[in-house]
């Protein structure tokens, strides 16, 4: 599919919205089927790999419904929660605190927080080069961000079991068990992710260093690692 074919901009932005808001009540099951519930263990070691002191306070970011939230807090930090979808923050469970907000323009001080998670969001955002911006500009020097992101095989079989598993039976489940329309859509939006290489870039013009790859799975998700510059 390609990304010109898909919503662009504002559009975008109104669609995201209105989507998330509408398969939240479902969100959680629809996550633990599409990855077997081994997101959790991801969600588990990115939060450990921040490597930040307890106490220290994080923002996840397009949080949904809390997964990461309850991570970190588990691992001793601190977190704030925001998303651009309220209907997913309504939808968490637990005492957290929630911030309804776009990630381009986070109503947060300049350096307010030590680290930074995101979980398989960086395809939803509008202008993905503002957005990681905008995350360097909330997190202080040094601070540390972890990401987590589909991905898909190079080759092989875990290639074709992955275009069989994400491209056509999660639309199928998706439909069943919540929305048609969204889980036609998530597998498509694969196609505004940047390469590696431009992702990387990415990273550093927004001001960070030491980033870090890592294929998980066989490449069927993937972890960003970087420190923001001092």
């Amino acid at each position: 599919m390609d990304r010109d074919q898909l919503p662009q901009g504002e559009e975008k932005t109104r669609q995201v919205r209105a989507m998330f808001d509408a398969i939240a009540p479902r969100y959680d099951l629809l996550n633990r089927v599409m990855t077997f519930g081994l997101d959790r263990r991801w969600r588990r070691r990115a939060a450990a790999h921040l490597q930040l002191p307890t106490g220290s306070l994080v923002l996840d970011v397009a949080a949904g419904t809390g997964d990461f939230v309850h991570e970190l807090e588990h691992q001793g930090l601190r977190a704030v929660a925001t998303d651009l979808s309220w209907g997913m923050l309504a939808a968490g469970h637990g005492p957290y605190a929630r911030v309804q907000a776009d990630a381009r323009a986070l109503p947060f001080a300049t350096g307010a927080f030590d680290g930074i998670t995101c979980g398989y969001a960086l395809r939803n955002f509008t202008d993905l080069g503002a957005t990681l911006a905008e995350l360097a500009r909330v997190v202080r020097p040094g601070g540390r961000v972890a990401v987590l992101e589909v991905a898909e095989p190079r080759g092989g079989l875990w290639r074709a079991g992955f275009r069989l598993w994400f491209r056509r039976i999660v639309p199928l489940v998706g439909a069943a068990l919540s929305d048609a329309k969204a889980y036609r859509y998530l597998p498509r939006s694969t196609a505004y992710l940047p390469d590696l290489p431009a992702l990387r870039a990415l990273f550093n013009e927004a001001g960070f260093v030491a980033v870090n790859h890592r294929a998980i799975l066989g490449g069927l998700s993937q972890e960003i690692l970087a420190t923001r510059s001092a």
